[in-house]
């Protein structure tokens, strides 16, 4: 049923920010309800291994491993990650047909606050290491959330989910991915000083028949006549969504955003890294659909050689990577519990 533009305005601005304890697959949250209600805050995710990722509550995201040199995304403040969430981390774009009506809802995104009626919530691990956020869309019936976690392995996993409760059989065009993507070798006073520098470097290559992005520099950045070569290539990879097609920039999500046909893109050279996967979603009432987009840093050849054959060849994969995230945990609450700090 559709709602009046007064109501939705209404129930978006006067629901209750509520903080309450919860358990997903038998794990303990803090649930924040309606934390979009106030003034975006910054987080801290840990890991037991080496990863570091700060967060706004508006999604806007820095992370790497070791220190700032390793970094995935840019490692800025935080008043320019808040101010970045739109071109960097999580993005999310879904089209949906509606009573002959095509619906362009883009989750956590100020564009759709007037257009539909929506509630927020914000979930937090209780041991610190997993983070997510959900938003429920009341005007179309659906609700889709995505987790933040780590593995020591494989790196950063990003878990999208999207339920559809709407009541009816629905058809959805999914764009998702991760934005603002650093090649390696890349360090932060680099980054902060000469970021258009560092841009006319990068070269974003998609391997097309296992679907891994890879993220490196053309050339080591020096000011010194001599050739240096960058050996080693940031990584992302997804599974979970049928004949997908990639994006290794963000050049084409406008497209996406009016409807317009988009193009995998293989090798794009002087733009910002992105990762995006393009796929048709068909979902039953009360069905949901679940797919995974995982990324690392500082990578050899002959690592992501390795990344490439065991994405196309291991049926478990996946399933490796959860239960090392799982294995993580485990870890995590040991290395406090041995301090007096669980």
């Amino acid at each position: 049923m559709m709602m009046s533009q007064e109501e939705k305005i209404e129930i978006n601005t006067t629901s209750n920010i509520e903080l309450e304890t919860v358990e997903i697959f038998q794990e303990r949250f803090f649930k924040l309800s309606q934390y979009s209600l106030m003034r975006p805050f910054f987080m801290s995710i840990v890991s037991d291994s080496d990863h570091w990722m700060f967060i706004s509550s508006n999604g806007g995201i820095t992370a790497g491993r070791k220190n700032p040199e390793y970094a995935l995304f840019p490692y800025y403040t935080d008043d320019k990650i808040t101010e970045f969430a739109d071109i960097t981390g999580s993005k999310t774009i879904f089209q949906i047909q509606f009573d002959d009506k095509l619906n362009v809802w883009e989750p956590f995104s100020d564009r759709n606050l007037r257009q539909f009626c929506i509630k927020r919530n914000l979930y937090k691990g209780v041991f610190g290491n997993k983070i997510i956020f959900e938003e429920i869309n009341l005007t179309l019936g659906l609700t889709f959330k995505y987790q933040w976690a780590s593995s020591n392995e494989y790196g950063f996993v990003k878990t999208s989910e999207l339920i559809n409760h709407s009541g009816k059989n629905i058809q959805i065009h999914v764009l998702d991915g991760i934005q603002n993507l650093l090649p390696a070798n890349v360090n932060s006073d680099l980054q902060r000083a000469s970021s258009n520098l560092v841009d006319a470097y990068k070269r974003n290559e998609l391997h097309q028949d296992s679907g891994v992005g890879i993220y490196a520099l053309s050339a080591i950045i020096v000011d010194k006549a001599e050739p240096s070569e960058s050996l080693k290539s940031n990584v992302v990879w997804s599974k979970g969504l049928e004949k997908p097609k990639y994006l290794v920039s963000s050049i084409q999500v406008y497209k996406f955003r009016e409807n317009k046909p988009i193009e995998t893109e293989t090798d794009i050279k002087g733009e910002k890294g992105a990762y995006f996967v393009n796929s048709v979603v068909n979902l039953d009432d009360s069905q949901s659909k679940q797919w995974h987009i995982i990324a690392n840093v500082n990578q050899s050849q002959s690592q992501i050689i390795e990344l490439i054959l065991n994405s196309q060849q291991d049926p478990n994969i996946i399933q490796k990577v959860l239960d090392n995230i799982d294995e993580g945990t485990e870890n995590l609450k040991k290395l406090n519990a041995s301090a007096d700090g669980l």
